[in-house]
């Protein structure tokens, strides 16, 4: 099975993630590792674990941020010159998986357009952050099917209940990509995935029972987690990305997708995350984010 890693200055975690999946029971990895040109040290920690780790991976450095899909993109480019792959896995640089999940995944029968299992909270391993995802198609805002539920106790959904796979963890089949097209770039972050299973035709979402990741959510960006709000980065490419998926899919319904992003810049005002109030005016609007 490929495996494809998109990091960008995640020094702090992708030791530990590189480390769990050199656990993985009755499987064989192909890994591809893009590096979005981090300006940390996360090239020298991968290349460091390479010279001393037996697994089949292949670092690949970029220029320049592409932003995740473009990242995603080069990796699977590169695996997919191996015909004997049928599945490639893509997983952030903040996860930790078990021993047994990758097999898991690669067992799946075919066909499928993308797999999803349930995804943890590193930090709360009580507490589901996702087991796949539902979208509201007349504002664009996404749902976490079981966010905050105990794992022990929920049951994973049925696949039928799911509108797209997080992309922390998703494998995505070669039949699927030859038949969608690689993931779409234009969102440089969030949305990608939605966009990308919106393509899936007949290829059905599959959940996969008993495989599960834990994830150091938004460890690089500052997403939201149980514990805080988000980043005005984190907001910023949430809404722009929302408004282009709504445009690009549900174009009548845009008018609806506007008016629920001034209600959420009023949720954060009442919330005091300020900073979150010119990232979304400057999102909706389709202009820059401002860093200074």
């Amino acid at each position: 099975m490929g495996c494809v890693i998109v990091t960008y200055n995640s020094a702090e975690h992708i030791l530990g993630c590189l480390h769990s999946l050199a656990q993985a029971e009755h499987v064989t990895l192909r890994i591809v590792i893009v590096d979005n040109s981090s300006s940390d040290r996360t090239p020298e920690v991968i290349q460091g674990f390479l010279d001393q780790s037996d697994l089949d991976l292949t670092l690949v450095q970029s220029a320049q941020n592409l932003g995740f899909a473009a990242g995603v993109n080069l990796g699977l480019t590169k695996l997919l010159e191996d015909p004997d792959l049928d599945r490639f896995w893509i997983l952030n640089p903040d996860c930790t998986v078990p021993s047994s999940t990758p097999a898991k995944f690669a067992k799946v029968e075919m066909p499928f357009s993308l797999i999803g299992g349930r995804i943890i909270y590193e930090e709360h391993p009580s507490k589901i952050q996702i087991d796949g995802g539902q979208i509201n198609t007349w504002t664009g805002a996404t749902t976490n099917i079981h966010i905050g539920q105990n794992p022990d106790t929920t049951a994973m959904p049925k696949s039928c209940e799911l509108d797209f796979i997080s992309g922390a963890s998703m494998v995505a089949s070669r039949a699927f990509i030859l038949s969608a097209g690689l993931m779409p770039e234009q969102y440089f972050l969030y949305y990608e995935e939605v966009s990308w299973a919106q393509n899936r035709g007949e290829f059905p979402l599959v959940v996969c029972e008993n495989a599960s990741v834990l994830h150091s959510a938004g460890a690089s960006i500052g997403s939201p987690t149980l514990s805080r709000g988000p980043s005005a980065l984190s907001v910023y490419y949430k809404h722009r990305s929302r408004m282009m998926f709504m445009i690009a899919h549900h174009p009548l319904r845009v008018p609806v997708a506007y008016l629920f992003g001034w209600g959420k810049l009023l949720q954060h005002l009442k919330r005091g995350q300020y900073a979150a109030i010119p990232a979304i005016l400057r999102a909706m609007h389709g202009l820059p984010l401002r860093t200074e």
